[in-house]
């Protein structure tokens, strides 16, 4: 008599189950819905953004402070008031957070992939970019490395007195 009482209750809750799952009372809970992009709004700020970042690239270019390792704008380099990225590069220096992104993104294509990567600049021998023994990227058998916090934190100030955030502090 037990057995069957326990068959009939397994049978039961299998039966509830198949039910409220085929009635779809519950709905399914997603941690992140699809992203719909940008609104409309936000996608002219975007291009009206990208357009001053064109116009600026422009006068640093005239003014010889911007020289970049990617084809497309840097605004990192844009905002700090300009960087030169090939001499940082090729010194070994350390680059700018969007320039070492940009080399380790391609690198990877390049190696890993064996895809060739379109957005570095034209300068960039990308035979000359290799991994060392470590796993670390390399430029000219020198490691490439983000500039150091120091640097970092000059430029961070240099961009925040650039774009009005900070007052500039006289020099003595």
């Amino acid at each position: 008599m037990m057995l069957y009482k326990r068959m009939a209750l397994g049978t039961g809750l299998l039966a509830a189950g198949y039910l409220l799952g085929s009635l779809d009372l519950f709905s399914a809970v997603r941690a992140q819905e699809g992203d719909a992009g940008p609104t409309d709004d936000s996608v002219k700020k975007i291009v009206a953004a990208n357009d001053a970042l064109k116009a600026a690239v422009d006068q640093l270019k005239l003014e010889s402070r911007y020289e970049v390792a990617t084809k497309g704008i840097n605004s990192y380099a844009v905002m700090v008031g300009g960087l030169n990225a090939k001499e940082d590069l090729e010194s070994g220096r350390g680059v700018d957070p969007e320039t070492f992104a940009a080399l380790y993104a391609a690198t990877y294509d390049l190696k890993k992939l064996s895809i060739k990567d379109e957005t570095l600049a034209d300068w960039v021998d990308v035979s000359l970019l290799d991994y060392d023994a470590e796993g670390r990227l390399t430029y000219q058998n020198k490691v490439v490395r983000i500039y150091p916090v120091s640097r970092l934190k000059k430029l961070n100030t240099q961009r925040r007195v650039l774009i009005g955030e900070v007052k500039a502090e006289k020099k003595k």
